[in-house]
């Protein structure tokens, strides 16, 4: 990346998907410019496909040139620990690889000795409970990642990322509120992280009782029974939702494939994925995790506040 500003400065870090990373960064005040790429590792000319193969070593990455009379390179990496998980080792939300680690190339001993600076503030401010693991390492060529690629989110609002700001009021938590607080582990996993709950192994997968599912952060309904099915996969299967302006679908590009992510349009939490290989007439799966919803029977209906939906059960 050529420099537009003399007196600008370069980073170089990698905290998953470059998308969601190019997304937050490029509004940073300060930050002249961005490009995504790869580094880190030793093939040369990589590409896309090279990376979804993980024989490069090369991270998933983002090169920053950014105003240091505006931005601090040690400011910039404390926000770089803010909108994306260091403590968990090749992975970030559904993208699992070692594409996707967490690492800081400097480019000289200046850098270095602030880069160790940050990782330390990161350990030490209460942010994380798991320890800090981000890599810390020289910086090597860094090799443009193709135009598709380039301002992703930007190009393609509403498009697939897991990363968010902690730690300040416009993180999600604060957002949300308090029924973010109450969520189990694995709920806040699933839903804030867009992680995945165990097949077969969830509290929804096999019920078969009468009820709606309601969104667990929002209370929006989302599915009736009516309309679920056995679909085999180990996860609560519907055919359609409630109403049709319940959802939101993004595209998802994590694990290496072409999927549709499904989310709760008034709490925008993670709930699931819809797939074209569900039962006619219209061959829709909605692929959702129970830790995402909340059951209500149809017999509690009318005491919970949901009493209209009664009549889903008199046709």
């Amino acid at each position: 990346m050529e420099k537009e500003n003399p007196g600008s400065e370069t980073a170089i870090l990698a905290g998953g998907c470059f998308w969601g990373m190019e997304e937050m960064i490029r509004k940073i005040p300060g930050v002249i410019k961005t490009e995504v790429g790869y580094t880190g590792g030793d093939l040369e000319n990589p590409t896309y496909e090279d990376m979804k193969a993980e024989k490069t070593g090369h991270a998933e990455s983002i090169e920053i040139q950014f105003n240091p009379a505006r931005l601090s390179y040690g400011a910039l990496l404390d926000l770089f620990f803010k909108i994306h998980d260091p403590t968990t080792p090749n992975r970030q939300g559904n993208d699992i690889g070692a594409q996707y680690r967490s690492a800081i190339f400097y480019a000289g001993p200046k850098q270095q000795k602030e880069a160790n600076a940050a990782v330390q503030r990161a350990r030490t401010s209460g942010l994380w409970k798991k320890p800090v693991i981000t890599e810390i390492l020289p910086a090597k060529k860094f090799w443009p990642a193709e135009e598709y690629h380039q301002d992703y989110l930007k190009k393609h609002p509403g498009g697939y990322t897991c990363h968010y700001l902690r730690g300040t009021v416009k993180s999600a938590e604060w957002k949300k509120g308090d029924p973010v607080k109450k969520l189990t582990p694995l709920q806040y996993e699933v839903i804030q992280k867009c992680g995945t709950e165990p097949a077969f192994n969830n509290e929804y997968w096999n019920n078969k009782k009468e009820g709606i599912y309601t969104d667990v952060i929002s209370g929006e309904p989302l599915f009736s029974s009516i309309d679920k099915f056995d679909s085999g996969t180990g996860w609560p299967s519907f055919t359609k939702p409630i109403k049709v302006d319940v959802l939101v679908e993004r595209p998802d590009k994590s694990l290496s494939m072409a999927r549709v992510e499904v989310r709760g349009k008034k709490s925008d939490s993670h709930l699931g994925h819809v797939f074209e290989d569900g039962p006619k007439p219209d061959g829709l799966r909605y692929c959702i995790n129970s830790a995402a919803l909340r059951f209500i029977p149809k017999e509690d209906l009318q005491k919970e506040g949901y009493g209209e939906y009664l009549a889903l059960f008199s046709k």
